[in-house]
């Protein structure tokens, strides 16, 4: 896979996929989307790959929002087209029939922390900052932040966030549950790569499982989502891995699964 603004590694079923724009922060251009969305077609239908570790090159940025220069010439018909043209790609990030971890290197700020809001889940260094600042440019979130942002950290918290444009630190983004794990920015890609290693072990069949029923159920009320957790509960138990897993612990042996 040959990109122009991405660098992609894969290695033992671990995808590493950096934003690869430092000159401009690792900004989200049209382009940039565009070949987003290819790369993360392309991902979707690796076998090969189980686990996907988004981060951004240099030191600074994991992707520090929209480019600027592009809303600059905006109008609302284009605005339009560019919001649901990143809205598209960050749905398909989340639905992925893989595990997203966002490894946040640095500043995440508005397309940014809606990037890694679309990922299953995001590790930061201690070096991240994070925020959705957009109104300080009399514009509002367009890539899903007023929608995920709330889901991700409550109601009230997430409209200070947004209402006043406020950047936080990785130890803050932890403190309200954006951020999963914080770690040096040495450590940050080995780390999450050990939690990646982790997921493959298990049955990959389980867990995507489980990451539908986490998904399709967080809209809904807990009765329905109870319903579809059975049912994909009982579906599971046609699976092969569930087979082995189970037969693997009463003979007090590892699991081999597929």
């Amino acid at each position: 896979m040959d990109y122009k603004n991405f660098l992609v590694e894969i290695d033992d079923q671990i995808a590493i996929a950096t934003f690869n724009r430092p000159k401009a922060m690792n900004a989200l251009s049209k382009e940039v989307f565009h070949e987003f969305r290819d790369l993360l077609i392309c991902l979707e239908t690796n076998e090969s790959v189980r686990v996907i570790i988004l981060t951004g090159s240099g030191d600074k940025a994991f992707v520090a929002g929209a480019d600027i220069r592009e809303l600059q010439e905006m109008d609302s018909a284009a605005a339009l087209a560019y919001s649901a043209l990143g809205q598209d790609c960050f749905s398909l990030l989340e639905n992925m029939e893989k595990i997203v971890i966002a490894a946040v290197n640095g500043f995440a700020l508005g397309g940014g922390s809606e990037l890694a809001l679309s990922c299953d889940f995001i590790f930061a260094s201690e070096k991240a900052k994070f925020g959705l600042p957009e109104v300080t440019l009399g514009v509002m979130p367009g890539f899903a932040g007023t929608q995920r942002l709330p889901k991700a950290v409550g109601l009230r918290l997430a409209r200070e966030l947004i209402y006043t444009g406020e950047m936080i630190d990785a130890k803050r983004a932890m403190e309200i549950g954006l951020v999963n794990r914080v770690f040096t920015p040495e450590a940050l890609i080995s780390e999450t790569k050990k939690v990646a290693k982790k997921i493959i072990a298990n049955s990959y069949s389980a867990i995507l499982a489980a990451k539908k029923a986490v998904n399709n159920g967080h809209e809904i009320d807990l009765d329905r989502g109870c319903k579809l957790e059975r049912n994909i509960f009982a579906l599971v138990f046609d699976t092969k891995d569930a087979k082995e897993g189970i037969t693997a612990f009463l003979e007090k042996r590892a699991p081999k699964f597929e």
